[in-house]
């Protein structure tokens, strides 16, 4: 039982939870909204859901592939969480990376005609293989890791978006008014995912400064002192803020009061308390709460997907 529970921590399990719901709501509240379906379609659903599971199984993979490498790391910076080479062996590790991986690609080859839909399958297999080269290399050097994550991150609302259109000159010349719908939500929530990831994995990189240059890696705290890095994260924060802002006043014509208000309080409002504090922060205690205040508000952000299936 012990194992198991080591197992679970080794991959997450709150962060594929969350990979779930955002993919479940952007189905269920955006696609299937604007274009009427419902669940009634076996093949549409089943499809969904090899998607879904090829998203958490490559994630999964991805945590424990970085749990290996970092475990040195891991030991100076969170040495009551390390799960590597204490709880499970070093080999049961590759093997379930291994593992997981393969039955990621299996499940996107399945999901969908390899034929039409390469690009998916093209698109999986490069995270799995980016993933690796983020735990051995990426992650120690400036930037390119914290973007490379981000960009997984909005892949995960992407792989959906990419599943309903063939990519064809036809399908792209032939647009209606729903795929241009369906296209701004995209690419909004991807957006979203993609600038929160990246200010979180900033913060991160603060917090977990000490260990990192020990091992000798090149991150942006590391290479651009503290206060800049503050500045880096901040920038971005009043860019989605201003953004998100902005979206609230375009909304609210239709009669978006409450989406309008729960935006304000629950995703404005928080990330404008994270700006303040941010330069106040000093210690890995007050990173990390910056870091866990940020998840809370990607997780209010994926929840606000509701809306567009009230409305």
């Amino acid at each position: 039982m012990k194992t198991v529970a080591a197992f679970f921590r080794l991959v997450r399990w709150p962060n594929l939870v969350f990979i779930i719901l955002t993919q479940f709501l952007f189905e269920y509240c955006i696609y299937q909204r604007i274009y009427g379906y419902s669940w009634n379609n076996p093949v549409e659903t089943r499809q969904f859901i090899f998607l879904v599971l090829a998203s958490v199984l490559i994630a999964a993979a991805g945590y424990i592939i970085n749990d290996y490498f970092d475990l040195n790391i891991d030991q100076i910076n969170k040495p009551d969480k390390v799960v590597v080479n204490t709880l499970i062996s070093r080999r049961w590790v590759i093997f379930w990376h291994m593992t997981l991986s393969l039955l990621g690609l299996f499940f996107t080859v399945s999901a969908l005609p390899i034929a039409e839909y390469w690009y998916l399958v093209l698109g999986n297999l490069a995270s799995i293989i980016l993933l690796w080269f983020y735990s051995t290399n990426f992650k120690k050097q400036l930037l390119i890791g914290n973007v490379l994550i981000s960009l997984l991150t909005a892949w995960v609302i992407g792989i959906i978006f990419f599943s309903k259109y063939l990519l064809k000159i036809n399908s792209l010349l032939n647009v209606d008014t729903n795929q241009v719908r369906f296209f701004r939500l995209t690419i909004l929530y991807a957006s979203f995912a993609f600038i929160i990831s990246l200010i979180r994995e900033v913060i991160k990189d603060m917090e977990d400064m000490d260990g990192d240059r020990k091992y000798g890696c090149r991150t942006m705290p590391i290479l651009w002192g503290m206060n800049a890095s503050k500045v880096f994260v901040a920038v971005w924060i009043i860019v989605l803020v201003s953004v998100l802002l902005i979206l609230q006043f375009y909304v609210l014509p239709f009669g978006w009061w409450i989406s309008a208000l729960y935006c304000l309080l629950l995703i404005i409002l928080p990330l404008v308390w994270i700006l303040f504090k941010l330069f106040k922060a000093q210690s890995a205690e007050d990173f990390h709460r910056l870091s866990t205040v940020i998840k809370l508000v990607m997780f209010t952000g994926i929840l606000s997907m509701l809306f567009f299936r009230i409305y």
